[in-house]
């Protein structure tokens, strides 16, 4: 098993600096990349992979430097956002291409396999030039695949993929991060990264904003205050239970629910239980209401 480690990392292209003293370390399970554009995401996973220098600071794959160490491509799969690929290969010579660079005793079962695995193998002896964008972003996953590589970095993977294609590419995924690898990928869509990730990286303006679970992150945040909707068998009741407690900022009663505004998350999970035993009431649905991935990312990059 395989970790990518970063160490006061930072990249710089003249005045403009991308990534400013980043540090974290990214081990087996699926970890997704998140921040707005410009926020130094390409250029953290182009370092990770061994493709661009860190300005300063180290990174590294367990503990060999990444960048100048063209071992590590036999150990890394990665698949760049941009269009890396010959319009006039068909798929099949584009992957077996890349099975021979990195050395494979039979190349071409390799490509068979990694082919099958991304579900193209009926299209697989067209050129690319007539591909679409989902079947050339697939294409580019086999040729990162075919290695068997232990650390997986994508850059923007579902770009083009239809609902169908999407979903048998995160089943790929976490299949393979059950089988231990370590997988990094960024994405701009936040419903990907909520059902796919172990645990979020976001990047803000170059810098590292949060790292890990992305509810444990927004229950940390203490300047923010937390909603929750709450059903009872007699909201009233437990509504006004509910405004005697300190912790307890708001509380609105609409189309039969009870929302409840907080400013400590950990103060209204103890003491809920108890206000609806004054009220009389029977608890039947709690559910925090802004602990979304979604929440999450405003809330960061609003600071």
């Amino acid at each position: 098993m395989s970790s990518l480690t970063l160490a006061s990392v930072s990249r710089w292209y003249g005045n403009v600096v991308a990534v400013n003293d980043v540090s974290f370390e990214v081990g087996p399970g699926i970890t997704g990349l998140l921040g707005p554009n410009g926020a130094g995401k390409t250029t953290l996973l182009h370092m990770m992979a061994g493709f661009l220098a860190p300005s300063a600071g180290d990174v590294r794959l367990d503990d060999q430097p990444t960048w100048r160490h063209p071992s590590i491509y036999r150990t890394v799969g990665f698949v760049p956002e941009r269009e890396a690929v010959y319009p006039f290969l068909t798929g099949h010579q584009f992957v077996l291409a890349s099975a021979r660079l990195q050395g494979i005793d039979d190349p071409a079962a390799a490509a068979e396999r990694a082919i099958e695995m991304v579900d193209l193998k009926d299209a697989s002896r067209r050129a690319i030039g007539g591909y679409s964008k989902g079947m050339r972003q697939r294409v580019k996953v086999a040729a990162s695949l075919v290695h068997d590589p232990g650390v997986l970095i994508l850059d923007e993977p579902f770009n083009g993929m239809d609902p169908r294609q999407r979903l048998h590419m995160m089943d790929l995924l976490r299949g393979m991060a059950a089988e231990g690898r370590t997988i990094l990928f960024s994405s701009h869509i936040l419903e990907e990264v909520e059902r796919l990730s172990d645990r979020v990286l976001v990047v803000v303006a170059g810098r590292l904003a949060a790292s890990g679970d992305f509810r444990r992150i927004r229950r940390l945040m203490t300047d923010r205050p937390h909603r929750f909707t709450i059903r009872s068998s007699d909201d009233r009741a437990l509504g006004r239970a509910l405004l005697a407690h300190p912790s307890v900022e708001a509380v609105e009663l609409r189309d039969n629910t009870l929302s409840v505004r907080t400013g400590d998350y950990g103060a209204l999970t103890r003491v809920i239980a108890a206000a609806a035993r004054d009220a009389n009431a029977s608890l039947l649905e709690i559910r925090p209401a802004d602990e979304s991935l979604e929440s999450v990312f405003s809330y960061l990059v609003r600071r």
